[in-house]
């Protein structure tokens, strides 16, 4: 019997990749996504394969009748307001959506019969500052933003949503995710807004002193964790990242000498509720999931850059 999949968010960066994930795994598909930052052309081979896409917002009442009529077994959750600097410049607008917006996802799941939803956390966000790296799932939660705090009220409505109407969840902290169809206009893809920059012939901007840290992992190695996380991981919070940093500095280097330009960035100051450092400890995904990243940095960066070279 096939099975059965909503992806929220799912004409977005990471979640048409998912999307083609399981359609390789032979899931029937559905996409919900209001393409407020999501591309159709995205999804133009998922869509070819058969995945079915319906544009709505999240926190619209017809989500109910949406995923009631699909009826999935798992609900993949990846629809946000995911951005860290205009989540400070209107906070209630980033709680409408990722808190009233997830609440109208677990409530539509858990009507429709859905057996479990996997969500989209932040591996950085969510933490914020001063937990001991890599940070593990058990470090306490001091978001900086009030995009890191949505993502943290929430754990508390999944398990409430277990605990009452016994749906399962699996909370996927994510380190910075790269790869193909990142888009440079967002905010968070530092990857591909130095990829496009030097491609284009333009000056990348540094944000800071360059030293702060990310764990980069790629795309594909994010959505077999999610994909894995349909079947194991119930009631947990697992990080998914390589539990490796790297600064930007070097990162801007790495990327430099793959393009092959020569120009020095320009530099401007840190913005408001980035974190300085951030690394996580997946080893908890390795145990549940069976999950370990497995692209390399420079093979990761290598399919982004051209990816990017084609998309100019």
């Amino acid at each position: 019997m096939t099975r059965k999949a909503i992806v929220t968010g799912g004409a977005g960066f990471i979640g048409s990749h998912l999307t083609e994930v399981l359609l390789d795994r032979d899931w029937e598909v559905l996409v919900v996504d209001d393409l407020s930052s999501g591309k159709m052309d995205n999804l133009a081979g998922a869509r070819r394969r058969g995945a079915a896409v319906h544009v709505t917002d999240i926190r619209e009442p017809e989500l109910v009748d949406l995923i009631g009529r699909f009826c999935p077994e798992v609900v993949f959750h990846l629809a946000a307001h995911a951005k860290v600097r205009p989540s400070m410049e209107d906070p209630m607008h980033d709680a409408a959506v990722n808190v009233l917006g997830t609440l109208n996802v677990l409530g539509a799941a858990q009507r429709s019969g859905a057996r479990k939803v996997c969500f989209a956390s932040s591996g950085g966000a969510v933490y914020g500052e001063g937990a001991r790296m890599p940070v593990k799932e058990t470090a306490a939660k001091i978001p900086a933003s009030p995009y890191g705090i949505s993502k943290k009220i929430v754990e508390d409505y999944f398990r409430w949503y277990r605990e009452v109407y016994g749906l399962e969840y699996s909370l996927l902290a994510l380190a910075n995710v790269y790869g193909p169809r990142q888009d440079a206009a967002l905010e968070g893809g530092v990857i591909a807004i130095f990829a496009k920059a030097m491609l284009e012939g333009r000056r990348p901007v540094i944000f800071g002193d360059g030293n702060q840290t990310r764990d980069f992992v790629y795309v594909g190695d994010v959505c077999d964790a999610f994909a894995r996380a349909a079947d194991a991981g119930d009631g947990l919070m697992m990080n998914i990242g390589t539990g490796s940093e790297i600064t930007i500095n070097k990162l801007y280097e790495t990327m430099a000498d793959l393009i092959g330009y020569a120009v020095r960035a320009d530099h401007a100051p840190a913005k408001a509720g980035d974190v300085y450092r951030s690394v996580v400890d997946a080893g908890r995904a390795k145990k549940e999931l069976g999950w370990e990243a497995w692209t390399d940095l420079k093979q990761g960066l290598t399919e982004t850059i051209e990816w990017q070279r084609k998309a100019l």
